[in-house]
């Protein structure tokens, strides 16, 4: 009997092996990508691959089951070659990778949860920033599900691949709010940054007054640090707390709703951390890896495969089933499972606290907790570290 990763490892060359050439997708430009290929085990990645045709795919698949795959971001002269200087880069698809780990105070625990909060953020960043702002259009955008934790958004405008990484940090920055000049973006039109500012001002103001309140202190004060940590700004949770009982005192956010531009806090580091606090709240800031979109020769999930850490399928779905709340929005939960809801067997949870939902099951419970569970439910378990086969 399969035991360990060998038993997955088995599931998912039965699934590769149920495919055809005219099952898989291949991104454009095929000959001139590189693929990067994870097996199973302790053995290294096999990267610098050529695979010229859908034939020479599925026949790799077949033959090797891998963990996870991977293509490249940037299309080459030579992909094959094993010194990325002598590749011969000719450009690169433009890439958002939103990944649930990075969203602070959610932990995929509530697998659930986490994917409703990203799926928001993902949907928020073409709807408030790439389309919008940036004129990105549709046509050139593939939208997938990454198979774990998020969702990557594919631009493959003629017009962007050339950008080099310096280009595509500027959009990034822009989209998080990095250098961002609070006062002179609130004194101008109520569009873009002016209006996501003056809904972070509102956020942060509610959950300062949580804290002061005694309201759920230490979640909201979690969340603000969270923040402030992901964009890289030192600032203690006693801080945090010292910021928010400032904040309901002396009329300080009065002042500063009449005039941004004043200094009401009592030092420059309370000041600093209030206004990072509203360019980084969910309502205002977009959502983006930075080193995905930065980097002109990364490597991405390639569509179809599956995900190692899940057992979910890497799947494209069109850009209108992003929104939440649609009838027919994406559920990554059901839509990505590819194994059998008919076979059943045994699992015993060894973590706590963990939710998820796969194919229509549901599993909410801590370690020691046995449930009987279908097969799709068993393998995301098992390669998430949740669970073990009875």
């Amino acid at each position: 009997m399969a035991i360990g990763w060998s038993r997955y490892a088995l599931r998912f060359g039965d699934y590769y092996r149920s495919l055809s050439t005219g099952d898989l997708w291949t991104p454009p430009r095929l000959r001139s990508r590189e693929w990067m290929f994870i097996p199973w085990g302790s053995k290294p990645p096999d990267r610098h691959r050529a695979l010229p045709t859908k034939v020479d795919l599925l026949k790799y698949l077949q033959t090797r089951s891998p963990h996870s795959c991977f293509h490249s971001t940037a299309y080459y002269n030579d992909p094959s070659q094993r010194k990325m200087v002598e590749k011969g880069w000719l450009g690169a698809d433009l890439i958002f990778d939103l990944d649930g780990d990075h969203l602070p105070g959610v932990s995929d625990n509530d697998f659930p949860g986490m994917m409703e909060k990203i799926q928001e953020q993902a949907w928020s960043l073409w709807s408030d920033f790439l389309h919008p702002e940036f004129g990105f259009n549709e046509r050139y955008v593939q939208t997938t599900f990454s198979g774990h934790r998020g969702f990557h958004i594919h631009v493959r405008d003629p017009s962007l691949m050339h950008l080099d990484s310096n280009a595509r940090r500027e959009l990034v920055n822009y989209i998080t709010g990095v250098g961002i000049d609070v006062q002179s973006v609130m004194s101008g039109p109520n569009i873009g940054w002016s209006e996501r500012i003056d809904l972070g001002f509102d956020d942060v103001v509610g959950k300062l007054a949580d804290i002061s309140s005694g309201e759920n202190p230490v979640e909201s004060i979690n969340m603000l640090h969270s923040s402030l940590k992901s964009r890289n700004f030192s600032c203690s949770k006693e801080q945090i707390k010292k910021l928010a009982s400032e904040s309901i005192a002396g009329g300080r956010i009065d002042r500063l709703r009449e005039d941004n531009s004043r200094t009401v806090f009592t030092t420059k580091k309370l000041n600093e951390a209030f206004w990072e606090l509203v360019k980084g709240a969910p309502l205002a800031v977009g959502e983006t890896d930075e080193n995905v979109t930065v980097d002109i020769k990364r490597v991405i999930r390639w569509v179809g495969s599956l995900h190692g850490k899940s057992g979910l399928r890497v799947t494209e779905f069109p850009l209108s089933r992003l929104e939440p709340g649609r009838s027919n929005s994406f559920d990554a939960m059901s839509e990505s499972s590819v194994f059998s809801t008919q076979n059943s067997c045994k699992v015993e949870l060894i973590v706590d606290d963990v939710t998820t939902r796969i194919s229509g099951q549901e599993v909410s419970g801590s370690s020691g907790d046995v449930f009987e569970v279908h097969e799709s439910m068993a393998t995301f378990l098992g390669l998430k570290g949740w669970a073990i086969m009875h």
